[in-house]
C-alpha cells in the first residue's frame, strides 16, 4: 500500500507539474498561492471564460477549503458544471449528485438534480451495448420530475426520458431480431427449445413493456415470422397446434396493420398454414 501511495503521489505531482508548465505565469502563481479568496475569484473568472481545465484543479481544492460556506456551494456547482462542459460525464454526474446531497435547498439544487440525469444521459452507450447507464439516467430524470413537478427543465427531462426509452426499446428489438436470425442455430428445433421461441417471448414482452413505442409493428412482424418458422420446424406432434397459432397470429397482424409492408408475407404464411392444416385434417380422417 505504501508503494502504491508513493506512485500515486508521484503521478499527482507529475500531472500538477505539467499543468503548471502549460499555464501562464499568472496561473502558476495562483495555483501556488495560499490566498484562497484570490484563488476563488480566479477560478470564477476561468469558469466564466470557458477555461475549464484551468478552473477545475482550483475548484477541486476550494471545494474542500470552503466547505459549508456560500463560496463552497458555488465552487462545487461550478466544478460539476466544468466537468460536464469538458465532457467527463460520469465525474460531472457524481459532482452534481454530491452538490444536491450537500445543499438540497441550495441556490443550484434544481439545476444540479437535472444535470445528474443530463450527464448520465450523455454517457449512455449505443443500443447494442449494456444499458445500465441508461436505466440510471431514466431513474435520475424521474426523480427530478418527482421532486420538481413544475420543473424549470421539465420539457427537456421529458424529452430525454422518451429518447432513453427508445434506446431500451431498440436494444430489445436487436435482441429479438438476433434470436430470429439465429433460427435453429444452437437450438435444435426438432428437439424442443430454440431461438424462435426466444424471439417470440422477447418481442411480446417488449410490446407489453413499451405500449407506445414506434417499434410495435416491428416487434409484431418478428412474432408473426417466428411463430410461422417455429411451426414449420417443429416435430410432427407439435406442428398442428403451432400452425394454428401461426395462422391466428397472421390474421391478428393483418387486422392491426392492414397496410404493412409485410402484408404479402402474412398472406403467404396464412396460405401455407391453411394447406398444412387441411392436409393434416384430411390425413387424420383417412386414418380413421
Amino acid at each position: 500500500m505504501k508503494k502504491r501511495s508513493f506512485i500515486v503521489s508521484v503521478l499527482g505531482a507529475f500531472v500538477l507539474g505539467l499543468s503548471l508548465s502549460s499555464c501562464s505565469p499568472e496561473s502558476a502563481k495562483v495555483y501556488k498561492s495560499q490566498d484562497y479568496a484570490y484563488k476563488y475569484e480566479y477560478a470564477k473568472d476561468c469558469f466564466a471564460r470557458g477555461k475549464y481545465s484551468r478552473a477545475i484543479p482550483l475548484l477541486q481544492e476550494l471545494v474542500t477549503i470552503e466547505k459549508g460556506t456560500d463560496n463552497g456551494e458555488e465552487c462545487l456547482y461550478m466544478l460539476a458544471m466544468a466537468e460536464h462542459n469538458m465532457g467527463d460525464w460520469q465525474t460531472a454526474s457524481d459532482y452534481f449528485k454530491k452538490y444536491f446531497q450537500s445543499y438540497p435547498k441550495g441556490q443550484y439544487a434544481e439545476a444540479a438534480e437535472y444535470y445528474v440525469g443530463e450527464s448520465l444521459y450523455r454517457s449512455t452507450p449505443e443500443p447494442r451495448l449494456d444499458q445500465s447507464q441508461t436505466l440510471l439516467a431514466i431513474q435520475a430524470f424521474q426523480e427530478y420530475l418527482d421532486l420538481y413537478p413544475q420543473a424549470r427543465y421539465k420539457s427537456q427531462a421529458q424529452d430525454r426520458l422518451l429518447k432513453l426509452q427508445d434506446k431500451l426499446v431498440t436494444k430489445e428489438y436487436y435482441a429479438a431480431k438476433l434470436y430470429y436470425d439465429l433460427g435453429t442455430y444452437f437450438g435444435n428445433c426438432t428437439n424442443g427449445g430454440n431461438n424462435y421461441q426466444a424471439c417470440i417471448v422477447t418481442a411480446q414482452n417488449a410490446i407489453n413493456d413499451y405500449p407506445y413505442s414506434d417499434r410495435r409493428e416491428d416487434f409484431a412482424i418478428l412474432v408473426m415470422k417466428a411463430k410461422y418458422e417455429l411451426a414449420r420446424m417443429s416435430v410432427e406432434s407439435k406442428q398442428y397446434d403451432r400452425y394454428q397459432d401461426a395462422e391466428d397470429e397472421c390474421y391478428g397482424f393483418l387486422n392491426q396493420y392492414p397496410d404493412s409492408k409485410e402484408r404479402v408475407n402474412a398472406e403467404k404464411y396464412i396460405k401455407s398454414c391453411q394447406d398444412y392444416l387441411a392436409n393434416h385434417t384430411q390425413t387424420n380422417e383417412l386414418g380413421k
